[in-house]
C-alpha cells in the first residue's frame, strides 16, 4: 500500500479541507494587507469607499463637492472624508503624491493621465485597471477601465 492510498484513512476528506480553509483563513487575518476590511481602515482604502458613494454625481468644472465634481475635486474630496490634506489641481496633486510603478500601484491609489509632461486628469485606482473618476462635463462620477498607457501613478503619503 503506497503513502498516497494511506493518508485517505488517516484523514477523513472533510478534515483535510478543514484544515487548508483553517490556514488560509489565518493566513488573511495575519497579513493586514491581505484583509478587505484592513485595507479600508487606510486613508486610501477610505477614499476609495468615499469616491465610490458618489457614483452618479454629476461633474462640474471646479467643484469638489459633495453633489458635483470635477476630476481633481472628487479626488481632493475623497481624500480630505480619509483626513488627508490635497492640493486642488490634477497637477499639484501629482506633484504631491509619491510615485510609485504601474506593478507598485494599489487600490486608493491616483491614478494620473498625461500628455508628455503635462498631467490634464485624475482618478483613485480602484484595481483591476479601472478607477473611479468624474470624467468630463455631461458625465457622471462612474468607475470605468483605464483607457491608455498614458498614466503614472501616485500614493498619497
Amino acid at each position: 500500500m503506497s503513502a498516497h492510498t494511506r493518508i485517505p484513512a488517516l484523514i477523513p476528506r472533510a478534515g483535510i479541507l478543514s484544515v487548508l480553509t483553517a490556514a488560509a483563513l489565518a493566513g488573511s487575518t495575519l497579513i493586514p494587507s491581505a484583509s478587505p476590511a484592513a485595507e479600508a481602515a487606510t486613508p486610501a482604502g477610505k477614499a476609495l469607499k468615499v469616491a465610490a458613494s458618489k457614483k452618479g454625481s454629476p461633474y462640474r468644472y471646479g467643484a469638489a463637492g459633495p453633489h458635483r465634481f470635477d476630476c481633481s475635486g472628487l479626488t481632493l474630496y475623497s481624500f480630505k472624508r480619509a483626513g488627508k490634506k490635497l492640493p486642488r489641481t490634477a497637477a499639484a496633486q501629482y506633484n504631491k503624491t509619491r510615485h510609485v510603478s504601474v506593478r507598485s500601484r494599489k487600490a486608493g491609489d491616483l491614478v494620473f493621465f498625461h500628455s508628455g509632461k503635462n498631467v490634464y486628469h485624475v482618478g483613485i485606482y480602484a484595481g483591476k485597471n479601472r478607477i473611479w473618476h468624474s470624467p468630463k462635463p455631461g458625465r457622471t462620477v462612474r468607475l470605468e477601465k483605464i483607457w491608455t498607457h498614458s498614466v503614472w501613478y501616485g500614493r498619497v503619503k
